[in-house]
């Protein structure tokens, strides 16, 4: 099992990633990078892979409606050679509160685009000269929608793989298939190892069986803010989970287009989904996060006494995770450095 850390995309950037050296030494595997609407994903992995040795740096996650196909093809190829082959192109549709209003591009076809992006991704990363017909995309671009003078390209550099990592954020049923069926590694969110089986099982089984052998086994990344400790020390440590909580299954989204709403629902907690949403939406946002359950809360972190934390580390390795994306919480960065060297001993 990988231990990954996923480092925040607004403020303390630089002094996070000065820190970066301590948690590789301390047994950290890969590091993700968001973006949303603050600072580019891109400045800073690069910024990262100049920074450590050995550490896999991933996004988590690019939109793929902000970059065209071949773009994110070159960056991720660019960040892969300073990185020394050390990066995961990590992809997720968004939504369309940030891509139609912050990118100005309509959110249409997120699975269609999805598996076009990936395919001539692919494409660039064997350097073939690049043509595609689909449904989304066309390169090069027909006559009728251009000059008429496109041609194929291949890359120009030799990439260090050709086969760069791909990862997929999803949580919806169709698009966790195809996260199973093409993708290297697959990302839910607000994971819960128990119940992972009931809402997400026969999406994994239906890609899995198209999956090709060349791919290997998927990767599932699974997330969890880590405390260890007497109980009565880190269990209020749980409530920092419910702001976040309250803000995407309440407030990313609109009503009736809120992936993460839709996803505590089928958790089983309908009502309180219902209810956080309503509150949030309408601007009270701790009652919001006063309802979000505590099956939930709890179920997805690794907060607790070490007996707690190895027991939910088992269930997370026992119900398919093979990254664990931690959230170390400490009061000092010595004792950050501390959780990331005792969850790696016990995930061993």
């Amino acid at each position: 099992m990988r231990i990954g850390m996923a480092l925040n995309y607004s403020g303390g950037f630089k002094e996070t990633v000065a820190e970066l050296a301590d948690f590789e030494k301390a047994g950290l595997d890969i590091v993700f990078v968001a973006e949303a609407y603050s600072f580019d994903a891109v400045s800073q992995l690069g910024y990262i892979a100049a920074r450590t040795e050995r550490l896999q740096i991933a996004s988590g996650i690019l939109p793929i409606y902000s970059r065209t196909p071949t773009l994110l093809a070159m960056t991720a190829a660019g960040l892969d050679y300073v990185s020394d082959g050390r990066f995961t192109l990590g992809l997720g549709a968004s939504g369309p509160q940030v891509i139609e209003g912050f990118h100005g591009v309509p959110y249409t076809a997120p699975l269609g685009r999805t598996r076009e992006v990936i395919e001539i991704c692919r494409k660039v990363w064997a350097r073939e000269r690049v043509t595609y017909e689909g449904k989304h995309y066309t390169l090069p671009l027909p006559v009728e929608r251009g000059t008429g003078l496109g041609k194929p390209l291949k890359l120009i550099n030799h990439p260090v793989r050709q086969n760069i990592p791909v990862l997929i954020a999803a949580i919806g049923p169709k698009n966790v298939e195809l996260a199973a069926e093409i993708a290297d590694s697959w990302q839910p969110i607000f994971y819960l190892p128990e119940k992972a089986a009931d809402v997400w099982g026969s999406s994994l089984a239906a890609g899995k069986a198209k999956r090709s052998p060349e791919l290997g086994e998927l990767d599932t990344v699974g997330q969890a803010f880590l405390a260890i400790g007497k109980p009565e020390e880190v269990r209020p440590y749980l409530e920092l989970g419910r702001p976040m909580a309250a803000l995407y299954i309440g407030g990313m989204g609109a009503k009736g287009k809120n992936f993460y709403n839709d996803l505590a629902r089928r958790y089983g907690f309908e009502k309180e989904a219902e209810q956080i949403q309503e509150l949030y939406l309408s601007g009270k946002k701790d009652e919001a996060a006063a309802l979000v359950p505590q099956e939930l809360i709890e179920g997805m972190s690794l907060i607790g006494d070490e007996g707690f934390v190895r027991d939910r580390i088992q269930a997370m390795r026992e119900s398919g995770i093979t990254t664990l994306n931690v959230a170390p919480l400490g009061r000092t960065h010595e004792e950050r450095i501390k959780l990331i060297e005792r969850v790696r001993e016990l995930s061993l």
